[in-house]
């Protein structure tokens, strides 16, 4: 039996350390906007919405010790975005109306997942946030690039869905990481202007703002820089996030929170931003999570917790540099300088997460990004064009 303890083990570090694990990012089509959009969406992935509708709620039902349903009751009794989702993207709350039809699920339902970073935010939960993002300018014609391991709840692994919306008159085409059901992860579009996000749970929420799927999409469904600097600057955020924004080779990055929005730049001198979970220079924080005050001097934070372990992991990598290329932001994702807090996260099915994809999006010249589903050490990158590129 010792013997047989022994293998196994071996055989699981093995997994873990970058054999090839074979898993499915599905891509899908679709074209038009509002309420058609998603109800192509609804449409064509019915058979898993309506499974991840149920892994979700079995989740939080196990998580919180509390029927999902009477859970999503009371969370929506807390929640009051419709009036900010109306104003800033009244086609993307039709889009929401449209995969409910379309998969035959409860409006609420579809809603909430939707909300992922408002619901994180409504259970006051920082265990599962864990994503890394990095964003690199263009200089000296090399590319520009916006990267991040997107880290979710155990339960989504195997819903891995690229999905690509087709140009119209009104937008460009955009390459969406996302999970049926949900509108969007994040993404980019021809134009090269792209977002990765991180939760920052630590800021304070607003019950009535426009929530961060919401505020993704209105991003890059742009093309016009002013545009996103001044939406991103001025909306009403209803979550903690950091969104780290790529333009056609330059890159910004900002803290939002409800009642401030603070852009982030380390003076690297290649240019580099990266971010994980916790404000760095956005002191708009939660009474209760007052020990992640920036302005705190270092001794005081909780610098050897997750976060700011997979901060140095990333800094220590991108900082130095006089140029930062693909191989070396593929090379901060898939690290693992910390065992027990690293970059890239294997699903173990502990109940901690783990890094649902993993891309790379190269936003000058020539857009196109480069996905996989999973730890970035697990499978190689493939890459996909917009139509245009082809």
């Amino acid at each position: 039996m010792k013997k047989l303890l022994i293998v196994f083990g071996l055989l699981l570090a093995l997994v873990c350390q970058g054999q090839q694990i074979d898993r499915e990012l599905k891509i899908v089509e679709f074209s038009g906007r509002g309420y058609e959009l998603g109800l192509q969406h609804g449409k064509e992935l019915k058979q898993e919405i309506g499974e991840i509708i149920t892994a979700w709620k079995k989740n939080a039902s196990k998580s919180l010790g509390k029927d999902a349903d009477l859970v999503l009751n009371d969370f929506f009794a807390y929640a009051d975005f419709t009036e900010a989702i109306m104003k800033w993207t009244p086609e993307l709350y039709e889009e929401v109306k449209g995969i409910a039809d379309g998969s035959g699920q409860k409006f609420n339902d579809v809603m909430v997942l939707n909300l992922l970073d408002e619901f994180w935010v409504y259970i006051n939960n920082l265990r599962h946030h864990h994503c890394t993002s990095v964003g690199v300018p263009s200089r000296n014609g090399k590319p520009g690039y916006i990267s991040q391991n997107m880290d979710l709840e155990n339960y989504t692994d195997g819903f891995q869905v690229l999905m690509r919306l087709k140009k119209n008159k009104d937008s460009p085409e955009q390459l969406i990481l996302t999970h049926p059901g949900l509108i969007v992860l994040n993404g980019l579009n021809e134009e090269g202007i792209g977002v990765c996000v991180n939760t920052l749970m630590q800021l304070k929420a607003s019950s009535n703002g426009l929530p961060v799927a919401f505020v993704i999409r209105k991003i890059i469904n742009s093309t016009s820089k002013e545009g996103v600097l001044s939406f991103i600057q001025h909306v009403n955020h209803a979550s903690g996030q950091n969104y780290i924004i790529g333009i056609k080779g330059e890159v910004y990055d900002f803290e939002a929170s409800a009642n401030k929005v603070v852009r982030y730049d380390p003076n690297n001198n290649n240019g580099t931003v990266y971010h994980t979970n916790h404000p760095v220079v956005n002191d708009d924080i939660k009474p209760w999570f007052k020990k992640y005050n920036p302005n705190l001097k270092e001794k005081s934070r909780p610098t050897r917790s997750n976060s700011y372990l997979r901060f140095k992991a990333v800094e220590s990598r991108m900082k130095s540099h006089s140029e930062v290329s693909d191989v070396l932001i593929k090379e901060a994702l898939r690290s693992r300088d910390n065992e027990k807090n690293p970059v890239c996260r294997t699903n173990t099915e502990n109940g901690y997460g783990f890094t649902f994809a993993s891309i790379v999006m190269t936003h000058s010249g020539t857009p196109f990004i480069q996905i996989l589903a999973g730890p970035p050490d697990e499978s190689d990158y493939q890459r996909v064009d917009f139509s245009s590129n082809k």
